[in-house]
């Protein structure tokens, strides 16, 4: 393929049969980065909530593998939807629905496939977090619609992304308190921010043919944007792990995430893809440091 694209057919993904490259592809596992980014509000809540290390370990798994099948899921989901609009776009032309090496169909039994193992996660979980993971669903399935009818589809996805933050709250609890709303909002600025970042990717497509984003309605003054989001995130995190009393030590690492978000900020170029999409990967480590930051905290 010609042009930009984040399709990597390389790595441990070439060495797999070509029969299954195309459906690896369509579920992203050459890019583990959505999966990463699916599975930490629900890691942050564990950290804060789980009953000890063990409980903690073995939520941390199921969510693991919980976030990459529904992230595969997901990813089925939105190319249905998006198959004609991705034919148009540098960025996405290869992806298997919009190349034709995966049929409607077959993508249709492969999504069987994927909810019936997320389910089997979702069954050992408590009946709260089912009741969540089920209405989850309903947001994996709007979430494609919202670049069609409105200039904030990054807000569709952060309320999907950052469902694992009330998912992995009730799953450690077994019930909702209200520290659960600063770490949902938390994660959903941060998600409104990082995807902004990535939407500058495909900007100039968007434009050619219609598709809504907070890239184009932010333009220029993205930075601007992000300060919001990025900043009132790390206050929301705060407040919640405020009502857990960590040590000190677990609010004063959080200087780690700020300043990695900082450095986005910074470094942003809207037009230039590849930086875009460096940055967009760099919340990884945001994340990861959020988690560390609250599992210090308990020491």
């Amino acid at each position: 393929m010609s042009g930009f694209t984040d399709i990597r057919r390389g790595g441990w993904v070439a060495r797999l049969p070509e029969k299954y490259l195309p459906y690896i592809l369509l579920a992203r596992l050459d890019r583990p980065i959505g999966a990463w980014l699916l599975f930490l509000p629900g890691f942050w809540a564990i950290c804060l909530t789980a009953h000890g290390f063990w409980d903690g370990l073995w939520l941390t798994i199921l969510f693991a593998i919980g976030a990459v099948v529904m992230r595969g899921a997901g990813c089925v989901v939105n190319d249905l939807w998006d198959r004609k609009m991705d034919a148009q776009v540098e960025r996405t032309r290869g992806r298997p629905l919009a190349a034709g090496t995966v049929s409607p169909f077959q993508a249709l039994l492969f999504l069987a496939l994927l909810c019936a193992v997320g389910l089997g996660i979702l069954l050992l979980l408590n009946n709260t977090a089912r009741l969540l993971g089920v209405v989850s669903l309903v947001l994996v399935a709007l979430y494609p619609l919202a670049k069609r009818i409105t200039w904030w589809p990054q807000v569709f996805l952060g309320l999907t992304f950052g469902w694992g933050a009330p998912l992995g709250y009730a799953a450690a609890r077994g019930h909702l308190t209200w520290p659960v709303i600063p770490l949902y909002l938390a994660a959903i600025l941060w998600i409104i921010g990082y995807d902004t970042i990535y939407a500058h990717q495909d900007r100039a497509d968007d434009e050619l043919i219609g598709v809504k984003s907070t890239a184009r309605l932010f333009g220029h003054r993205t930075r601007e944007a992000l300060c919001l989001c990025y900043g009132g995130a790390i206050l929301l995190l705060l407040v919640a792990m405020g009502a857990f009393s960590l040590h000190v030590w677990g609010y004063r690492l959080m200087v780690v995430p700020a300043a990695l978000m900082v450095w986005q900020i910074i470094r942003l170029d809207i037009d230039n893809p590849a930086r875009c999409l460096a940055l967009f990967k760099l919340n990884r480590e945001v994340g990861l440091a959020v988690a560390a930051a609250i599992l210090i905290g308990w020491l």
